[in-house]
């Protein structure tokens, strides 16, 4: 079950905070789509604030596309992209509405019982063409102030399904697919719903991928002791930012968190001299190490340093590999 926890006497406001703590809850598949969010009296409840705040975050969350309000039911988390069952038009489709599921599904076990993609294209030609098609080019979308998070998601992607992947500039993503027939558009579901408005009118479908919970991580910093000094690293000020939220979060003022982007030698080398226990994401843990190694004539003692889970979670992965055929 999701813990949120509000820092009262903290210069974050507590709107900020829980609608940060939610976005992160549905970011890591927490709250998977489809999953009713507490009422607002439950949630108040829960963490100590009026119940007018908690409509502000949830009205707020639903401006962003990530939840929607069911009349007289409550508040959902809402599916996206390709979880949303875009369909493909078709006379046949028109007339059976609910064939596409059907043979997406039919597929997907398929493949799950060891079925190569050769022989099901005998049985599903239509929608194997679609997905080689669109497996033909891969792009990640992140807004131009957070291309670290892009880049992580480039190397896991690119490690883990062995096919080049491009990492395009949100703001740049209608005119790069004006230029292709046919793709996937992979992002984090915190851009979710501006790379669907983007993609829909260009009929390419955008598959959104959840973020590691970071439930190890989270682990080890509630164990840290008062008054330490957390070192935070990664290629994404955004990451750092969302990341330092959170642990404040958890922890208020027991702990002085520091934090810089890898490609920042200054702000590096004054992290590995103060931090006690360090968390780097792994495409930054080698700058890292070395970081550590040459100032280790000036540390008393070196620095606890963590190599962060991979920043996509598992089942993403392994969605994307079904989707694209690769599984």
């Amino acid at each position: 079950m999701v813990q949120f926890h509000i820092q009262s006497d903290s210069d974050i406001p507590a709107s900020k905070q829980l609608f940060d703590q939610i976005q992160f809850a549905i970011a890591s598949r927490q709250y998977p789509p489809g999953h009713r969010l507490p009422s607002t009296r439950q949630l108040a409840m829960i963490v100590g604030l009026h119940r007018n705040t908690i409509s502000k975050v949830y009205r707020q969350l639903e401006e962003t596309g990530l939840v929607e309000s069911q009349a007289g039911s409550g508040i959902y988390v809402k599916a996206q992209g390709h979880e949303g069952g875009t369909q493909l038009s078709s006379p046949i489709l028109e007339q059976y509405p609910d064939a596409y599921k059907l043979v997406q599904k039919s597929l997907d076990d398929l493949l799950s019982q060891g079925c190569t993609l050769s022989e099901a294209r005998e049985l599903f030609l239509s929608e194997i063409d679609w997905r080689l098609r669109c497996s033909a080019r891969v792009l990640v979308t992140v807004p131009t102030r957070d291309l670290g998070a892009g880049k992580l998601m480039v190397q896991e992607i690119e490690q883990a399904l062995k096919i080049p992947i491009q990492l395009v500039p949100l703001e740049e993503l209608a005119t790069v697919l004006d230029q292709t027939h046919s793709g996937t558009v992979v992002t984090s579901r915190y851009f979710i719903g501006h790379a669907e408005e983007i993609a829909a009118p260009k009929s390419v479908r955008v598959i959104p991928v959840d973020i590691n919970d970071y439930a190890k991580e989270l682990e080890i910093i509630q164990r840290l002791p008062k008054d330490s000094c957390l070192g935070l690293v990664s290629l994404s000020d955004g990451i750092l930012g969302v990341a330092g939220i959170l642990i404040h979060s958890l922890r208020g003022e027991d702990l002085l968190i520091v934090s810089s982007q890898v490609d920042d030698t200054y702000k590096l080398r004054a992290l590995v001299r103060s931090a006690q226990t360090i968390l780097s994401d792994k495409a930054s843990y080698q700058r890292v190490k070395e970081a550590i190694l040459s100032a280790r004539d000036d540390l008393i003692r070196h620095p606890d340093l963590i190599c962060s889970e991979n920043y996509i979670g598992e089942k993403s992965i392994n969605l994307l590999k079904r989707e694209l055929g690769l599984g």
